[in-house]
């Protein structure tokens, strides 16, 4: 589970000819529950990627905390790393290794020794249905495949709370349906899965819960009924333009 209160956080950037701080992160607060999908849904530089990398300890909020299974990601980091699995957008992987020899290297780098490391990478390589490309190189990988392979990485260490920073992009409708019955079953099976997405049909078909992000706060959150009820529409989209103080 995760309980993220005012979290807020800060870049340099330039205005003109002078350097500034620029909020990339506000003021965000929101809860995502254990056998939920929680969709973070924001047009793109809202602030979801930033929210997503200080929930993985990836940055440090400049203010605000936010508690992951118990532990504070700013006084528990290694606590927090141990329980979450982040797959970050456009995560690389190491083009010149297999498939398997990703996960295993990641499982290694989590700590889990040699036997149960190759356990666990069979185990994801048939839960993924990765078996045909399981000892190929990565290189020349399609988008999906490694988008498996990533995903393969970030849950390895059998993690509690996963992020999936927009984990469907550049996926063709099958790869995007096939992930998005995975995402579907990591809940089923308990766990608290977070993931952000610019892309309304997905995030209707797929979230328990949604927190609209809009210029790095949170404008509005619920399950779909409820931001269709509050908005008084009848579709997400003109619902996502009405909490972000659009015109529709």
């Amino acid at each position: 589970m995760i309980e993220a209160t005012d979290l807020q956080k800060s870049f340099d950037g330039v205005a003109g000819n002078k350097k500034q701080r620029v909020m990339a992160v506000k003021s965000v607060s929101f809860q995502a529950r254990d056998g939920q999908i929680t969709g973070l849904l924001g047009p793109n530089g809202a602030g979801k990627s930033t929210t997503l990398r200080m929930l993985a300890t990836l940055l440090a909020p400049e203010q605000g905390d936010a508690i992951i299974d118990g532990y504070s990601i700013k006084t528990d980091v290694l606590a927090v790393r141990s329980h979450l699995g982040f797959m970050p957008h456009n995560a690389g992987i190491y083009p010149r290794l297999t498939t398997r020899e990703n996960i295993r290297y990641y499982a290694r780098l989590c700590g889990i020794d040699a036997k149960t490391a190759n356990q666990r990478v069979d185990e994801l390589i048939h839960r993924l249905t990765m078996e045909s490309f399981a000892d190929r190189r990565t290189a020349g990988f399609s988008q999906g495949q490694k988008t498996k392979v990533a995903l393969a990485r970030a849950l390895v260490h059998r993690p509690q709370t996963i992020l999936l920073d927009e984990p469907t992009n550049g996926l063709d409708v099958m790869a995007t349906r096939g992930l998005r019955k995975i995402i579907r079953q990591l809940a089923d099976d308990g766990h608290c899965v977070v993931f952000s997405s610019h892309i309304m049909q997905e995030v209707a078909a797929l979230c328990d819960e949604i927190a609209i992000i809009s210029d790095g706060t949170i404008s509005m959150s619920g399950s779909l009924d409820d931001l269709l009820h509050k908005t008084q529409q009848r579709e997400l989209e003109d619902a996502f333009v009405v909490a972000i103080g659009g015109e529709l």
